[in-house]
């Protein structure tokens, strides 16, 4: 794991929903999903934010696909 992922893991330990805001946006499900498990327990919230971490792991510009390389107009890199 990346070390911006193990500081979402710290944020994920005091406040689920924002670590998952940061990893996948404001407007999506799984913020919604997270919201719902944290109102309902601390703990499903946490373990929900930590699933979330583990499968998005962080993708540095050197680590993308090369299907990602549509704003590079062609090129292979």
């Amino acid at each position: 794991m990346h070390a911006r992922d193990w500081f979402l893991v710290l944020v994920a330990i005091f406040v689920p929903p924002v670590a998952v805001w940061f990893k996948r946006g404001f407007f999506t499900k799984d913020l919604l999903i997270n919201v719902l498990l944290w109102v309902l327990g601390f703990i499903p919230g946490l373990i929900h934010a930590l699933y979330i971490i583990s499968q998005h792991p962080f993708q540095g510009p050197d680590e993308q696909s090369l299907t990602h390389s549509v704003n590079n107009y062609g090129s292979t890199v």
